[in-house]
């Protein structure tokens, strides 16, 4: 039974018991993830991330398959991915699309060709925005649900040039929706990590809130037994928003996106001189793949946010939504 003030439009259109999303991501929201996430309750969106259409493939079926029993569950089941990698090949969306997922939500890039092919499988179409001005063409997508992400938010987001926070994106967000779109529902992104955080985007004029840094620091995320650790003994001054760990890991990120992890030792060595580690990368790669390999948290990197210093612990994903529900019902009470 979902309590009344956590029962939003977003619980509502989507059969959840509370008004929580699990964030698609990459290599770290697995099946086993995602489905607890669905069986707590929340959506749980598995991370398709770059398309890769065996990873996507054998995590979606694993999600399907702990849900087999639990039709409610699995209805609370879709998929994300990054949109501008769906552009290059984007086999594994339509693989997704033939296993009838409730949401698909699409990130860092142009939604629109690909919305016809995601609403005629039935899913509903989430679109993530780092700025307003990103708003309409979601909109112009059919977007069932708009993410609102705040450059808090761990992993990849909008640069520090172009990126908004969290507590006044939001509010301008849903102000413009309920004079454009107001059909169109929208959750926060980017540094909700516990019950406050979730009640002050409901009182920020969100129908809901999409965590990511928190729901990969539970027991049945992928990432790194390790960096779950760091995760736990850094604050939340210990971040940083750079291309650092898009070089040393290879991948062509466009602009204005860039990526937030911990500021471990080799981003501290590096994030002085980019423009140098990107002329000649060799060595600090070398420094990167050697520590991911040796599970070496002070060159490998660890995926969070700024809501870093909000996580103390490695629960499991069930008890984690809980909590948060519960402790965001006792705010919304008082």
């Amino acid at each position: 039974m979902t309590h009344t003030a956590l029962n939003t439009r977003f619980a509502q259109r989507f059969q959840l018991n509370t008004p929580l999303a699990l964030a698609p991501m990459a290599l770290a929201t697995g099946g086993a993830l995602a489905a607890a996430c669905a069986q707590a309750g929340a959506l749980g969106l598995v991370g398709g991330g770059y398309g890769d259409l065996a990873w996507t493939q054998r995590e979606y079926g694993l999600a399907t398959e702990l849900l087999k029993n639990d039709a409610a569950s699995h209805a609370r089941l879709g998929c994300g991915f990054i949109t501008w990698k769906l552009d290059e090949n984007a086999e594994a969306l339509d693989w997704v699309l033939t296993q009838k997922p409730c949401a698909i939500m699409l990130s860092f890039g142009d939604p629109r060709p690909y919305a016809a092919r995601i609403a005629n499988a039935g899913a509903q179409l989430v679109c993530q925005v780092q700025r307003l001005d990103q708003v309409a063409q979601a909109i112009e997508a059919g977007a069932s649900v708009i993410v609102a992400q705040g450059g808090e938010a761990g992993g990849h987001g909008a640069n520090a040039l172009e990126g908004r926070s969290t507590f006044t994106l939001v509010p301008e967000i849903a102000d413009y929706l309920a004079a454009h779109s107001p059909n169109t529902l929208l959750l926060a992104a980017g540094g909700v990590a516990d019950g406050r955080g979730l009640a002050a985007a409901l009182m920020l004029g969100a129908d809901g809130a999409l965590v990511g840094s928190r729901l990969w620091a539970t027991t049945e995320s992928l990432a790194a037994a390790g960096a779950k650790t760091q995760a736990t003994q850094t604050n939340g001054d210990g971040t940083a928003r750079s291309e650092v760990f898009d070089i040393l890991r290879r991948k062509n990120w466009p602009a204005p996106y860039d990526f937030r992890a911990i500021r471990n030792d080799l981003h501290r060595a590096l994030e002085g001189d980019v423009a140098a580690l990107k002329t000649n990368p060799d060595e600090a790669r070398a420094h990167y793949d050697a520590g991911v390999k040796a599970g070496d948290f002070s060159r490998a990197h660890a995926t969070v946010g700024e809501a870093v210093g909000l996580i103390a612990d490695v629960p499991t994903a069930h008890d984690l939504i809980a909590r948060i529900t519960h402790q965001a019902q006792t705010l919304l009470a008082k």
